[in-house]
C-alpha cells in the first residue's frame, strides 16, 4: 500500500490548513479530545466517555479497516488529540506512520492490551485482530479506554467508572442473550455450520461454539486474493458438510460468495453480517451491542432456513410457511470488493471499491 507516499502529501494538505471532515474540537472547550480509530472504538467510548470528551472518528461506517488509507483531516486530528484509541493487534497497519507523522504529543491507547489473543496467520502474523467479538474481550477495551481517559481527566473519572460499569452490565447481558439463542434454537454446536466472508469471527466462533467450516476470503485480512484452489477447497468443504447457507458482509462485495453458492447450490442469506465494521445510523447495525445481537440472529435464521430478524431490537421472527423475510438494507448490493484485485471478473470501477474515490 501507498501509505507512506500518502502521508507526504497528507501532511502538506494539514500545514496549509485543507480539511473537509470532522474539525478537531477548538482550544477553548476545556474537554478532552479523543481520537478513535474503529467504529466500534467510536460507539464505545462514546458511551463510556459520554459529552465529557469532544469523540472525533477516523473510520466511517462500513469502510474496511484493512484498507483505509489516511486523510489530511487524521493528521490534523491526531496532531490535536489528547488521547488515541486504536483497536491494536495490528488492524490498523497505517495507524503508526500516521502516528509519528503527526508530531502528536497524545497518549497512545492500545485497546487490545490484556486481552489472550487468538493465533493469527500468514497476513496477520501478530494475532487475530478481531477482539471486538467476544464481549469479555470488550469488556478489556472499555476498562483500557476509561483508565487512559481517568488518568487525563481526573475531575470526570468517578463519571467514566461509574459509566464503564453501566455498560459493562449491557455487554454481560448480551453475552447472555448470545448463549441463550444458540443454546435454544441450534443446540448441537455441530449443527451451527458458518460460511462467512473472511476469517473475522475467530473469537465469537471460540466463545460461542460455532462450527466454522470456511470463508470466502481465506485469511483475517481482506486484502488477501483467494486462488483458484481456495474456491475449489471452500466449495468441497461446503459440500461435504451440507452448509446451508453462506454469509456475507456490510463492508464486502458480494460476488464471489453468490458464485459459491451457486457453484455448491447453497444460499446467500439475503442479509449482510457486521464484521470490521457498523452499520450506518439507522441500520440494525449501527451501535456495537446491536450489530454482535443482529449478527447473532441473523447467523441463526440463515442456518435454520428462519425468516430474517429486521433489526438487532426486535425478536426473532418464527412464521410457519414462509423462509425470509428481508431484512432491513440501506446498502447498495454491491461493496467494496476489497480482497478480489486478482479475479479480473470482480473488477470493474465503482463496483470493486468501497465507495469512497479519492
Amino acid at each position: 500500500m501507498r501509505v507512506a507516499a500518502l502521508l507526504t502529501i497528507v501532511l502538506l494538505l494539514a500545514g496549509c490548513g485543507g480539511s473537509s471532515g470532522t474539525p478537531a474540537a477548538s482550544g477553548g472547550s476545556g474537554k478532552l479530545k479523543v481520537v478513535a480509530t474503529t467504529t466500534q472504538l467510536q460507539d464505545i467510548a462514546k458511551n463510556v466517555l459520554g459529552d465529557k470528551v469532544t469523540l472525533i472518528g477516523i473510520l466511517t461506517a462500513d469502510a474496511d479497516p484493512h484498507e483505509y488509507q489516511p486523510t489530511a483531516d487524521d493528521v490534523k486530528n491526531i496532531a490535536d488529540a489528547d488521547i488515541v484509541l486504536r483497536s491494536g493487534v495490528e488492524l490498523e497497519k497505517w495507524m503508526d506512520k500516521l502516528v509519528a507523522n503527526s508530531g502528536t504529543r497524545a497518549t497512545i491507547v492500545d485497546c487490545s492490551q490484556g486481552i489472550m489473543l487468538r493465533k493469527g496467520d500468514a497476513a496477520e502474523p501478530v494475532g487475530d485482530p478481531h477482539i471486538w467479538f467476544n464481549p469479555a474481550n470488550t469488556k478489556l477495551m472499555v476498562h483500557n479506554i476509561v483508565t487512559a481517559a481517568s488518568i487525563k481527566d481526573s475531575a470526570d473519572a468517578a463519571t467514566f467508572q461509574t459509566n464503564e460499569l453501566a455498560y459493562d452490565k449491557q455487554l454481560d447481558d448480551l453475552d447472555s442473550y448470545i448463549k441463550n439463542a444458540w443454546a435454544t434454537k441450534i443446540p448441537n454446536p455441530t449443527d451451527r455450520k458458518l460460511v462467512a466472508n473472511h476469517d473475522a469471527f475467530g473469537y465469537y466462533i471460540d466463545r460461542y461454539g460455532i462450527n466454522f467450516v470456511g470463508s470466502v476470503i481465506p485469511s483475517m485480512d481482506t486484502n488477501y486474493s483467494p486462488s483458484a484452489q481456495d474456491i475449489a477447497i471452500l466449495e468441497q468443504k461446503i459440500k461435504a458438510q451440507q452448509v446451508k447457507a453462506i454469509f456475507v458482509e456490510s463492508s464486502l462485495n458480494p460476488k464471489l460468495a453468490q458464485q459459491i453458492a451457486s457453484d455448491t447450490g447453497v444460499t446467500v442469506v439475503d442479509g449482510k453480517l457486521y464484521g470490521d465494521t457498523l452499520g450506518p445510523a439507522g441500520s440494525p447495525g449501527e451501535t456495537y451491542l446491536k450489530m454482535i445481537r443482529y449478527d447473532t440472529d441473523l447467523m441463526i435464521a440463515g442456518m435454520t432456513g428462519q425468516p430474517l430478524p429486521t433489526s438487532a431490537t426486535q425478536p426473532l421472527l418464527i412464521s410457519p410457511g414462509r423462509t425470509t423475510i428481508r431484512p432491513y438494507s440501506p446498502l447498495p448490493e454491491l461493496r467494496g470488493g476489497l480482497g478480489y484485485n486478482s479475479l479480473p471478473e470482480l473488477r470493474g470501477g465503482k463496483e470493486g471499491r468501497d465507495g469512497n474515490s479519492n
